[in-house]
């Protein structure tokens, strides 16, 4: 029997968190032969792919000859934001039920995609089912070692400057690693309606007014929801005055939320012009806000309580196994 094509030029296209197409070129005289291709895909990292032995062992995907290109979608439960290897094979299913295959093609690499709006409003749909009910708030806050405040000054020009987002929270989030922007919080306790005096992130802490970061000219975004391998969840949610880089970043990323009707954070303006601000009680809130912010805004002071490093998030792994936090891609 005469050997069939091996599939040349491998094309990746239309790549997104947990699906891509797959196209090659390949001698057009023996295609009627061909019944079906073998796919075999290894993550990246994995440098002892399953790589066929013998020929006719099947592969990790027999799928049927059909037209070009090709979508994968379910085969797999694929990663976002994952690097992965591909190579394919074309094959011919013969009388007795065993295969004719080609050789195997060159190997080609790809990244999926990050999680898209819609995988984020997913996110997003189940971070509403467990907020709980709004507190009234009235100041963000950002808790620094005394090292930090000094560089801002003496460094800086008084600006606390944004930076990169690390990788805490989903493995898909957009923002993880490309966002820019200073983290805050405004979570308060529910006896004092006060920021609580323990912290994580350091002895110092950094308080402006709500109204100076968030207000009805900045815009606000659905960012993440995740959990730790613990019983309470994070929102990570984020302020971008209206125009700004930041701003334009969310906008083709993340879901936008009503300033004055969402789950997590408002801002309401009275009959009286002034602003009122609200957070959620059930979901531990990361804000991070997009621009420069100058301490001249608020004040620094010495926290009374204690700092809390094991309730860190900096790097944070997502918990898989959560169901309230998860959402299901790849089928």
């Amino acid at each position: 029997m005469e050997e069939l094509p091996v599939p040349q030029h491998i094309k990746i296209s239309n790549i997104t968190c947990d699906s891509f197409k797959i196209c090659w070129d390949m001698d057009a005289r023996a295609r009627e032969r061909i019944t079906h291709y073998f796919i075999d895909l290894n993550k990246k990292e994995n440098k002892n792919s399953n790589k066929f032995k013998h020929k006719d062992v099947p592969t990790k995907l027999v799928a049927k000859a059909v037209p070009l290109p090709m979508t994968v979608r379910g085969h797999w439960f694929l990663s976002p934001r994952t690097e992965y290897t591909v190579a394919v094979q074309t094959a011919a299913k013969q009388s007795d039920g065993d295969y004719a295959v080609s050789e195997w093609s060159e190997i080609i690499e790809f990244c999926t995609a990050d999680y898209s709006t819609v995988h984020l409003t997913q996110l997003l749909e189940k971070a509403e089912a467990i907020a709980g009910r709004m507190l009234r708030f009235s100041v963000f806050y950002r808790n620094q070692h005394k090292e930090y405040f000094d560089h801002v000054r003496e460094a800086q020009g008084n600006q606390m400057l944004p930076s990169v987002k690390d990788n805490s929270g989903s493995h898909g989030s957009p923002i993880s690693g490309k966002l820019h922007g200073i983290f805050f919080s405004c979570n308060t306790e529910f006896n004092t309606g006060k920021p609580a005096q323990d912290s994580p992130y350091g002895r110092y802490r950094f308080e402006a007014r709500a109204e100076e970061l968030f207000n009805p000219k900045t815009n606000l975004y659905f960012g993440d929801f995740y959990c730790m391998y613990t019983a309470y969840h994070y929102v990570i949610l984020v302020i971008a005055p209206e125009g700004s880089a930041g701003d334009d970043f969310c906008k083709q990323r993340l879901p936008a939320l009503d300033l004055a009707n969402n789950r997590f954070l408002t801002c309401t303006q009275g009959e009286d012009g002034r602003l009122a601000f609200h957070h959620a009680q059930d979901v531990i809130l990361e804000i991070i806000y997009t621009e420069p912010v100058d301490l001249a805004l608020g004040h620094v002071a010495e926290i009374s309580g204690h700092q809390l490093m094991s309730l860190s998030t900096v790097n944070a792994k997502k918990d898989p196994s959560c169901k309230t936090c998860n959402i299901s891609v790849g089928r």
